[in-house]
């Protein structure tokens, strides 16, 4: 029996969302929407701090495809969800990034081991990296629900709204994709610390310290194309007189039983002394 809703005015009615084309929908139609220990343990910690029973709401919006994009950058995840009105929702989540100090810590911890340098090389989160934050005094993940800021455009009053709720669920499927989405979160993009990483094993500048110390261009102009220095003088190479007869293809000729270069190799040998 179908059944029919009639709005009384104290609440706003039931509606349904928009439908999308070509939204991003979450790969799981069913169960848990996470599959990597990482991502696993972002929705966990969001439950842990008290947003579970409203991620609940998110699930179906992830899943048809309501979240119409994604992008994360450091301190902000934004997002366009669509919902019942005909202008998407804007959403951001915020997480603070951690600066440069923080992280050339973090950095070297995590390139003074080796396991961690072939795991993070390979595109995987090291099972205990976690324990590397905390020893710093630091959260790969958000600790509290005060560290998270959470914003929606649509006129729910209840934090999260099904808006956000969809897209942390789509969020924790793109760390399932590409782990390096939560460092990134936290201020590192994969470039900068695979270098910063590779840098600090072999105590070089990081991205953040390295200085290019030099005059400026224009100061040098009158000298720019002049020689700065001597130039290394290379030695002749030195090859023996006979070495052409080494070059020659085989010869099958024979006087007396000798290859004719052979009876030949006097005479250059002599060629050589004359001159």
């Amino acid at each position: 029996m179908s059944k029919t809703y009639r709005w009384d005015g104290r609440f706003p009615p039931p509606s349904k969302p928009r439908a999308v084309e070509g939204g991003l929908k979450a790969r799981s139609k069913r169960g848990a929407i996470a599959q990597t220990w990482w991502s696993e343990r972002f929705i966990a910690v969001l439950e842990d701090i008290g947003m579970g029973n409203r991620l609940e709401r998110g699930r179906t919006y992830a899943r048809k495809g309501q979240v119409i994009s994604l992008a994360v950058d450091a301190g902000a995840v934004t997002a366009h969800v669509q919902g019942s009105r005909a202008r998407p929702y804007r959403v951001r989540i915020g997480l603070t990034a951690f600066g440069k100090a923080e992280w050339a810590k973090l950095e070297r911890e995590l390139a003074g081991n080796a396991w961690y340098l072939a795991k993070l090389l390979a595109g995987e989160m090291p099972d205990d990296i976690e324990d590397v934050f905390a020893g710093l005094g630091l959260s790969l993940f958000p600790a509290s629900a005060g560290e998270l800021s959470l914003d929606c455009t649509c006129p729910d009053w209840e934090v999260p709204c099904k808006h956000l709720a969809a897209t942390f669920y789509l969020l924790a499927e793109s760390f399932d994709d590409d782990p390096f989405r939560i460092l990134a979160w936290r201020g590192r993009p994969r470039e900068d610390l695979l270098d910063n990483l590779n840098a600090a094993r072999y105590d070089g500048p990081s991205a953040d310290t390295a200085e290019h110390p030099g005059v400026p261009l224009e100061d040098c102009l009158d000298s720019y194309f002049a020689l700065q220095g001597d130039l290394p003088r290379p030695s002749p190479h030195v090859t023996s007189s006979t070495s052409l007869l080494d070059q020659l293809p085989p010869v099958d000729i024979t006087l007396r039983g000798h290859p004719l270069p052979d009876l030949l190799r006097p005479a250059y040998r002599s060629d050589v002394v004359r001159t």
